[in-house]
Protein backbone atom coordinates (compact mmCIF):
# COMPACT_ATOMS: atom_id res chain seq x y z
CA UNK A 1 0.00 0.00 0.00
CA UNK A 2 1.00 3.35 -1.12
CA UNK A 3 -1.34 5.97 -0.44
CA UNK A 4 0.79 8.81 -1.55
CA UNK A 5 1.65 7.54 -4.91
CA UNK A 6 -2.02 6.51 -5.08
CA UNK A 7 -4.03 8.89 -7.25
CA UNK A 8 -7.66 8.69 -7.61
CA UNK A 9 -10.33 11.40 -8.03
CA UNK A 10 -8.50 13.73 -10.69
CA UNK A 11 -11.63 14.11 -12.55
CA UNK A 12 -12.85 16.76 -9.61
CA UNK A 13 -9.51 19.01 -10.37
CA UNK A 14 -9.79 19.30 -13.98
CA UNK A 15 -10.86 23.21 -14.98
CA UNK A 16 -11.03 24.22 -11.52
CA UNK A 17 -8.02 26.78 -10.00
CA UNK A 18 -5.93 25.28 -6.82
CA UNK A 19 -7.17 28.04 -4.83
CA UNK A 20 -10.86 26.91 -5.70
CA UNK A 21 -12.94 26.38 -2.36
CA UNK A 22 -13.83 22.69 -3.79
CA UNK A 23 -9.97 21.91 -4.57
CA UNK A 24 -9.42 23.16 -0.99
CA UNK A 25 -12.03 21.04 0.59
CA UNK A 26 -11.34 17.50 -1.46
CA UNK A 27 -7.85 17.46 -0.57
CA UNK A 28 -8.22 17.06 3.23
CA UNK A 29 -9.57 13.56 2.11
CA UNK A 30 -6.53 12.97 -0.25
CA UNK A 31 -3.33 11.46 0.51
CA UNK A 32 -1.68 12.09 -2.14
CA UNK A 33 0.18 15.96 -2.71
CA UNK A 34 -1.69 18.65 -4.83
CA UNK A 35 0.43 21.27 -5.53
CA UNK A 36 0.49 24.64 -7.71
CA UNK A 37 3.51 25.98 -9.50
CA UNK A 38 1.80 29.76 -8.95
CA UNK A 39 -0.47 30.20 -12.14
CA UNK A 40 -2.93 28.54 -9.86
CA UNK A 41 -3.60 25.27 -11.77
CA UNK A 42 -3.43 22.29 -9.75
CA UNK A 43 -0.64 19.78 -9.82
CA UNK A 44 -0.80 16.30 -8.84
CA UNK A 45 2.98 15.54 -7.00
CA UNK A 46 4.23 11.83 -7.24
CA UNK A 47 7.11 10.27 -5.78
CA UNK A 48 9.01 8.29 -8.44
CA UNK A 49 12.74 7.00 -8.43
CA UNK A 50 13.32 9.17 -5.59
CA UNK A 51 11.97 12.33 -7.15
CA UNK A 52 8.93 13.98 -7.21
CA UNK A 53 7.27 14.52 -10.49
CA UNK A 54 4.17 16.73 -10.97
CA UNK A 55 1.49 15.67 -13.77
CA UNK A 56 -1.82 17.31 -14.33
CA UNK A 57 -5.17 15.97 -13.36
CA UNK A 58 -5.62 16.34 -17.47
CA UNK A 59 -2.52 13.84 -17.77
CA UNK A 60 -3.50 11.91 -15.58
CA UNK A 61 -6.92 11.34 -17.12
CA UNK A 62 -5.48 10.57 -20.28
CA UNK A 63 -3.40 7.64 -18.63
CA UNK A 64 -6.88 6.45 -18.06
CA UNK A 65 -8.27 6.61 -21.18
CA UNK A 66 -4.97 5.20 -22.49
CA UNK A 67 -5.46 2.31 -19.94
CA UNK A 68 -8.83 1.84 -21.15
CA UNK A 69 -7.98 1.94 -24.62
CA UNK A 70 -6.29 -1.24 -24.10
CA UNK A 71 -8.71 -2.80 -21.80
CA UNK A 72 -11.30 -2.16 -24.84
CA UNK A 73 -9.20 -3.96 -27.33
CA UNK A 74 -7.57 -1.19 -29.37
CA UNK A 75 -4.81 -2.00 -31.21
CA UNK A 76 -1.31 -0.84 -29.23
CA UNK A 77 0.19 2.43 -31.30
CA UNK A 78 -3.04 2.82 -33.30
CA UNK A 79 -5.55 5.86 -32.11
CA UNK A 80 -8.97 4.71 -32.30
CA UNK A 81 -11.27 6.79 -34.64
CA UNK A 82 -13.55 8.41 -31.33
CA UNK A 83 -14.55 8.31 -28.42
CA UNK A 84 -17.25 8.62 -25.97
CA UNK A 85 -16.79 9.89 -22.64
CA UNK A 86 -19.36 11.33 -19.77
CA UNK A 87 -19.78 13.51 -16.99
CA UNK A 88 -21.57 16.80 -17.29
CA UNK A 89 -19.45 18.91 -14.97
CA UNK A 90 -15.92 17.83 -16.27
CA UNK A 91 -16.74 18.43 -19.76
CA UNK A 92 -18.41 22.17 -19.21
CA UNK A 93 -15.31 22.62 -17.93
CA UNK A 94 -13.33 21.40 -20.24
CA UNK A 95 -15.30 22.92 -23.08
CA UNK A 96 -15.57 26.28 -21.55
CA UNK A 97 -13.51 29.25 -23.27
CA UNK A 98 -9.47 29.45 -22.47
CA UNK A 99 -9.76 25.58 -21.72
CA UNK A 100 -8.24 24.14 -25.47
CA UNK A 101 -4.83 23.43 -23.53
CA UNK A 102 -6.72 21.06 -21.50
CA UNK A 103 -8.58 19.58 -23.75
CA UNK A 104 -5.35 18.69 -25.93
CA UNK A 105 -3.60 17.16 -22.34
CA UNK A 106 -6.42 14.62 -21.98
CA UNK A 107 -6.51 13.58 -25.68
CA UNK A 108 -10.38 14.71 -26.15
CA UNK A 109 -11.75 16.45 -28.93
CA UNK A 110 -15.33 17.80 -27.55
CA UNK A 111 -17.54 17.07 -30.01
CA UNK A 112 -20.93 17.47 -28.25
CA UNK A 113 -21.59 17.20 -24.26
CA UNK A 114 -23.95 15.00 -22.90
CA UNK A 115 -24.87 14.50 -19.70
CA UNK A 116 -24.65 10.85 -18.01
CA UNK A 117 -28.11 10.13 -17.39
CA UNK A 118 -28.37 11.15 -21.23
CA UNK A 119 -25.60 8.31 -21.99
CA UNK A 120 -27.27 5.79 -19.38
CA UNK A 121 -30.36 6.56 -21.90
CA UNK A 122 -28.58 5.73 -24.70
CA UNK A 123 -26.83 2.95 -23.30
CA UNK A 124 -30.01 1.03 -21.96
CA UNK A 125 -31.69 1.60 -26.03
CA UNK A 126 -34.23 3.66 -24.53
CA UNK A 127 -34.27 5.21 -27.60
CA UNK A 128 -35.31 2.33 -29.64
CA UNK A 129 -38.80 2.01 -27.92
CA UNK A 130 -41.59 -0.62 -30.89
CA UNK A 131 -44.50 1.82 -30.47
CA UNK A 132 -43.09 4.48 -31.92
CA UNK A 133 -44.39 6.95 -28.76
CA UNK A 134 -43.34 9.78 -27.36
CA UNK A 135 -42.15 9.12 -23.88
CA UNK A 136 -40.87 10.86 -20.37
CA UNK A 137 -38.52 9.33 -19.11
CA UNK A 138 -36.25 9.76 -15.16
CA UNK A 139 -32.89 8.73 -15.27
CA UNK A 140 -31.83 8.43 -11.84
CA UNK A 141 -27.56 8.31 -11.88
CA UNK A 142 -25.30 8.23 -8.48
CA UNK A 143 -22.18 7.28 -9.44
CA UNK A 144 -18.94 6.97 -7.71
CA UNK A 145 -18.58 10.84 -7.29
CA UNK A 146 -21.58 12.35 -8.78
CA UNK A 147 -25.38 12.37 -8.56
CA UNK A 148 -27.55 13.27 -11.88
CA UNK A 149 -31.13 13.53 -12.38
CA UNK A 150 -32.38 13.86 -15.70
CA UNK A 151 -35.58 13.98 -16.87
CA UNK A 152 -35.85 13.09 -20.38
CA UNK A 153 -38.38 13.13 -23.65
CA UNK A 154 -37.87 10.37 -25.80
CA UNK A 155 -39.84 10.32 -29.40
CA UNK A 156 -38.62 8.74 -32.57
CA UNK A 157 -35.34 8.85 -31.11
CA UNK A 158 -35.07 12.43 -30.66
CA UNK A 159 -33.59 13.78 -26.97
CA UNK A 160 -35.32 16.61 -25.47
CA UNK A 161 -33.94 17.14 -21.87
CA UNK A 162 -36.53 18.84 -19.95
CA UNK A 163 -35.26 19.32 -16.79
CA UNK A 164 -31.58 18.21 -15.34
CA UNK A 165 -30.02 18.64 -11.95
CA UNK A 166 -27.43 16.83 -9.89
CA UNK A 167 -24.38 16.90 -7.55
CA UNK A 168 -20.86 16.73 -8.24
CA UNK A 169 -19.96 15.31 -4.66
CA UNK A 170 -22.61 13.15 -3.51
CA UNK A 171 -21.60 9.80 -4.74
CA UNK A 172 -19.73 6.66 -3.60
CA UNK A 173 -16.46 8.52 -2.91
CA UNK A 174 -18.48 11.16 -0.75
CA UNK A 175 -20.23 8.33 1.58
CA UNK A 176 -16.85 6.61 1.78
CA UNK A 177 -15.51 10.44 3.53
CA UNK A 178 -18.80 10.42 5.52
CA UNK A 179 -17.75 7.04 6.98
CA UNK A 180 -14.31 7.63 7.91
CA UNK A 181 -14.53 11.37 8.86
CA UNK A 182 -17.21 9.90 11.47
CA UNK A 183 -14.66 6.58 12.42
CA UNK A 184 -11.48 9.02 12.93
CA UNK A 185 -14.21 11.06 15.44
CA UNK A 186 -15.48 7.97 16.94
CA UNK A 187 -11.75 6.51 17.67
CA UNK A 188 -10.37 9.95 18.85
CA UNK A 189 -13.29 10.07 21.60
CA UNK A 190 -12.68 6.63 22.89
CA UNK A 191 -8.79 6.90 22.57
CA UNK A 192 -7.50 9.90 24.42
CA UNK A 193 -4.89 11.30 22.47
CA UNK A 194 -4.94 9.36 19.61
CA UNK A 195 -5.71 10.41 16.16
CA UNK A 196 -6.08 8.08 12.91
CA UNK A 197 -5.74 11.24 10.96
CA UNK A 198 -1.88 11.38 11.72
CA UNK A 199 -1.22 8.40 9.35
CA UNK A 200 -2.34 8.48 5.90
CA UNK A 201 -1.90 4.47 5.94
CA UNK A 202 -4.10 4.74 8.69
CA UNK A 203 -6.77 6.46 6.57
CA UNK A 204 -6.11 4.38 3.92
CA UNK A 205 -7.39 0.85 5.68
CA UNK A 206 -10.16 2.55 7.44
CA UNK A 207 -11.02 3.66 3.48
CA UNK A 208 -10.79 0.33 2.45
CA UNK A 209 -12.96 -1.16 5.36
CA UNK A 210 -15.53 1.89 5.10
CA UNK A 211 -15.96 1.11 1.76
CA UNK A 212 -16.23 -2.86 1.99
CA UNK A 213 -18.84 -1.74 4.77
CA UNK A 214 -20.93 0.64 2.61
CA UNK A 215 -20.77 -1.96 0.04
CA UNK A 216 -22.03 -4.70 2.29
CA UNK A 217 -24.97 -2.52 3.14
CA UNK A 218 -26.40 -2.08 -0.32
CA UNK A 219 -27.78 -5.56 0.19
CA UNK A 220 -27.86 -6.08 4.08
CA UNK A 221 -29.02 -4.47 7.01
CA UNK A 222 -25.63 -4.15 9.15
CA UNK A 223 -22.20 -4.12 8.61
CA UNK A 224 -19.15 -5.03 10.62
CA UNK A 225 -15.87 -5.00 9.61
CA UNK A 226 -12.63 -5.78 12.10
CA UNK A 227 -9.03 -4.49 10.94
CA UNK A 228 -6.60 -4.21 13.63
CA UNK A 229 -3.61 -3.15 10.88
CA UNK A 230 -6.04 0.28 10.63
CA UNK A 231 -4.81 0.98 14.73
CA UNK A 232 -1.07 -0.68 13.96
CA UNK A 233 -0.56 1.74 10.98
CA UNK A 234 -1.25 4.52 13.24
Amino acid sequence: MNPHNTVFDAKRLIGRKFNDSVVQSDMKHWPFKVTTKGDDKPMIAVQYRGEEKTFTPEEISSMVLAEDEGDSGGVPGQAGEEGRGDGAGVLQRLAAPGNEGRRHDCCLEVLRIINEPTAAAIAYGLDKGDDGKERNVLIFDLGGGTFDVTLLTIDGGIFEVKATNGDTHLGGEDFDNRLVTFFTEEFKRKNKGKNLASSHRALRRLRTACERAKRTLSSATQATNRDRRVVRER
